[in-house]
């Protein structure tokens, strides 16, 4: 069975920092791209990073730019997000995704930054 699971959520004034992670399993997503989501209540699911299955080519939702940074590791099939600078605005939960056309999914981490 194919899971993914995010971890690293929480509580965080705004200003702080966490960093995500999200742990594949059942199988290889080393040459897959992968990507973070998040959904604010009452919004829609917004790409915010991905990365090319190589890391080699990333890309940023224009409002985390400079603040935030995806990277993985393929031999630990895992994922993770970077979060500096978190703002209230960017409080949400927060998926991984990854496989073709983003088929998997984990159930999220909810981030929340209070102001």
């Amino acid at each position: 069975q194919v899971q993914l699971q995010e971890s690293g959520g929480g509580m965080v004034q705004a200003g702080g920092s966490l960093r995500l992670s999200c742990a594949a399993s059942g199988r290889s997503f080393s040459k897959d791209a992968m990507a973070w989501y998040r959904q604010a209540p009452g919004q829609k699911r917004v790409m915010v990073a991905n990365i090319s299955w190589s890391g080699l080519t990333t890309y940023y939702l224009y409002t985390v730019k400079g603040r935030f940074t995806i990277s993985r590791d393929n031999a630990k099939n895992m994922l993770y997000l970077q979060m500096n600078s978190l703002e209230p605005e960017d409080t949400a939960v927060y998926y991984c995704a990854g496989g073709d056309d983003y088929a998997y999914w984990g159930q999220g981490t909810q981030v929340t930054v209070s102001s």
